[in-house]
């Protein structure tokens, strides 16, 4: 069973909360993360870094962020080390995202995406598998820059 974390801020909470429906419907395991009430304000970057933390340690396959424009929710899950957080705004960025990128969490906008659209995004971002072959030492390299800028600070 592929198991899910999810996040949002306000702005994406009810997105969030029908993808949420959405996935569960369809059997997989949602660990929902908040935030859980579309009143603002909510500070999304420890959510977000959440989901993607939950992704990077192995309590979940994939991650899912939703926001106003998505933008900050992925720059805050990039932030964890080892996350591949992709903005996604159609089915086309979704698989490529997994194809080349081998992304580990979707980062989607609930001011531009329909939940419609948005179901079927996620659909392509949880069904697509990474091509690897000639992307894999890109993701080395990726990973390379993320230890060395890591090292920098200690």
């Amino acid at each position: 069973m592929t198991r899910i974390a999810a996040a949002s801020d306000h702005a994406g909470y009810s997105l969030k909360a029908a993808l949420v429906a959405w996935m569960r419907a369809r059997g997989y395991e949602v660990q929902d993360l908040g935030t859980f009430a579309p009143e603002p304000p909510v500070d999304y970057p420890p959510i977000c870094a959440g989901a993607a933390r939950a992704v990077v340690a192995g309590d979940a396959d994939f991650g899912l962020v939703v926001g106003g424009s998505g933008q900050g929710e992925a720059i805050s899950a990039n932030k964890v080390h080892g996350a591949r957080a992709a903005l996604c705004h159609d089915e086309y960025t979704a698989r490529y995202a997994r194809l080349h990128n081998n992304a580990n969490v979707l980062s989607l906008g609930a001011r531009l995406v329909a939940p419609e659209l948005a179901e079927a995004i996620l659909e392509v971002f949880l069904e697509t598998d990474f091509e690897g072959g000639r992307h894999l030492p890109r993701l080395q390299e990726i990973a390379a820059i993320e230890t060395e800028e890591c090292a920098k600070r200690s």
